[in-house]
């Protein structure tokens, strides 16, 4: 009689389970041996995910990374032994076993000595060519310990696992045949654990992110007070309370180029820009938000002005000086900006949680404030484009599919860092011109779509451009936009050679399974390193992008070194005022 739960019964499904073979199967379970297979391959592994990302990692990232991908390494080692095993396949024998262990262990050994050695210089090569301070080898404690962590929960959690499947099957197996009891028992549980994955625990996560999220919405950045202009959303004349703008509604109004700042750069005639904001406490529905975001503009007279942006907000509600700030100075202040909050999670939570509710938003205030552009007199109305970074380019291209622009097409658009879920950036994406790169792709000659990163600019498509002109600003180096779940199987072009960008290392490769892990933990970390590099897009950029789109009147590309100039100053004295302040 076999010691295995699943197979100690006789047809008779009244036999009890010897307590021998209960024992047997519990010994076995719990055991803390080790699978040679699995120890070798996850040796591999570990040596491949110490190969340099998109994005330089910090000590602790790097443990994670590498437990994380040793541990799946150990799977599949201990998988394809049990799956060899069970086919009942010969094992080599005699000499030929021992060679060819030999030269297995000799390769693992090469390959995870290789990595160790040369993990640091392959992260200083990344931070060298961000600009950040290199690492020593005094991270590697760092590693080991978070890597053992990370590795020995996941084993303790599989372990567990395995044995909750056992009792499950036993359970079965005391009712049923064998066979019938592995099946089911198998099943019932894969159904619960799926469940619990994709309902519970990941509904749970959105709850409380939002919950821990929203109580921040309440606090006003340092710093950051009322404005006392009627120009303003949250001004003591504004339909839209200060209170009900939340942290980065607060911190959009309040900001941005004064009079005194556009006519130092400028020479004289600025008028002060419109920011409308309205914040998801500012009226009980969506509907209603963009009623009122659309009585905001009326009110601050934004469609007397030369340029309207309809910006869509990240996650939080964000919207990035960088990204508006240059349009305000290039036009001299008259422009007016509007945006409206969905949610209050971060940009790398809010991408997985909120497609839904940043497409509604978007095409509904779009539709909102369209209807009445649209009636206004052509020559007298202002020019219309959208705006949208991270998440915020989503609800940009949910418009531009929509039909409400058919008949009134808008003037362009500035999509920076698009995510991987863009559906219009990944098709336009695929259908490139043969010979272009993934991360500055060219489409149908650059007739209506261009792409551009902080490196190129809009030098690859100079021939001419309709009225309608639509931009993404993207870096190959953001994570944001070229993970991809295919990474796990599928050799992405943006790796190859001739087709990789400027802003990532030489050295980087794929492996399956392993870069697409890497490059998903290089997500949480895209908006924390220099600016131009992973998913943060510097203000040169964005101006350059938008000149390209709303040409600005009498503009040369010694004013845009001029202002990028200017800007970078003002934000110095900012800084030191505030580091003043804080010390008096």
């Amino acid at each position: 009689m076999s010691t295995e739960v699943s197979s100690g019964v006789a047809d008779d499904a009244s036999t009890p389970v010897p307590e021998s073979a209960k024992s047997a199967s519990r010994r076995r379970v719990f055991h803390l041996g080790f699978s040679g297979p699995g120890l070798t391959v996850a040796a591999l592994f570990f040596a491949v995910s110490l190969q340099p990302s998109l994005l330089p990692r910090a000590g602790y990232v790097q443990g994670v990374v590498s437990g994380i991908t040793l541990m799946i390494g150990y799977g599949l080692g201990a998988g394809g032994q049990s799956l060899w095993n069970y086919l009942q396949i010969p094992k080599p024998k005699g000499r030929a076993r021992t060679v060819i262990f030999g030269l297995l262990i000799a390769l693992i050994a090469w390959a995870t000595i290789s990595g160790v050695w040369r993990q640091v210089g392959w992260q200083n090569d990344t931070r060298e060519l961000f600009g950040m301070k290199p690492i020593t080898p005094i991270i590697w404690p760092v590693i080991l310990l978070v890597a053992a962590a990370v590795a020995a929960l996941l084993l303790i959690i599989s372990r567990s696992l395995r044995v909750l499947f056992s009792n499950v099957i036993g359970w079965f197996a005391r009712r049923l045949p064998p066979r019938l009891a592995a099946v089911l028992g198998v099943g019932v549980l894969a159904v619960i654990i799926w469940m619990l994955l994709t309902g519970v625990l990941v509904n749970g996560f959105f709850a409380g992110a939002n919950l821990m999220f929203s109580g921040r919405d309440t606090a006003t950045p340092p710093g950051v007070e009322q404005p006392q202009s009627a120009l303003r959303s949250g001004s003591p004349q504004s339909l839209v309370s200060w209170d009900s703008l939340g942290r980065q509604g607060r911190k959009f109004v309040a900001l941005g180029p004064t009079v005194e700042q556009l006519d130092a750069f400028s020479g004289g005639g600025a008028v002060e820009p419109i920011r409308v904001y309205v914040g998801l406490k500012s009226a009980p529905d969506l509907q209603e938000r963009a009623d009122l975001l659309l009585a905001e503009l009326k009110r601050t007279g934004a469609f007397d002005r030369e340029v309207l942006v309809v910006a869509t907000t990240t996650g939080t509600g964000f919207l990035d000086p960088n990204g508006i700030d240059p349009l305000e100075y290039a036009f001299n202040g008259d422009t007016a900006i509007a945006g409206v909050q969905y949610s209050y999670l971060p940009s790398w939570i809010s991408l997985l949680a909120d497609q839904q509710a940043v497409k509604e938003t978007s095409q509904t205030v779009f539709r909102t404030v369209h209807e009445y552009w649209s009636t206004l007199p052509e020559e007298s109305r202002p020019k219309l484009y959208l705006y949208g970074l991270s998440l915020g380019s989503y609800g940009v291209e949910s418009i531009l599919t929509s039909i409400d622009i058919v008949n009134e097409p808008i003037d362009g658009a500035l999509m920076s860092g698009p995510p991987f879920v863009n559906p219009l950036h990944n098709t336009l994406e695929a259908a490139r011109e043969e010979g272009t790169p993934p991360w500055q792709p060219i489409y149908q000659d650059g007739s209506t779509v261009r792409f551009t990163a902080e490196q190129e600019g809009f030098s690859k498509t100079p021939g001419p451009w309709g009225p309608a002109r639509l931009v993404y600003l993207q870096h190959n180096s953001d994570p944001v936009v070229f993970f991809s779940p295919d990474l796990a199987l599928e050799v992405p072009d943006w790796v190859l050679p001739g087709q990789r960008g400027p802003d990532i290392s030489e050295d980087m490769g794929w492996f399956p399974l392993v870069t697409m892990w890497q490059v998903a933990l290089d997500l949480p970390g895209a908006g924390s390193i220099p600016e131009g590099f992973g998913h943060l897009y510097t203000a040169r950029a964005n101006l350059e992008s938008w000149v390209q789109i709303a040409q600005p009147p009498d503009w040369t590309p010694a004013k845009t070194d001029a202002l990028v100039e200017f800007m970078a100053a003002e934000a110095a004295a900012e800084k030191a005022r505030q580091e003043a302040a804080q010390q008096s």
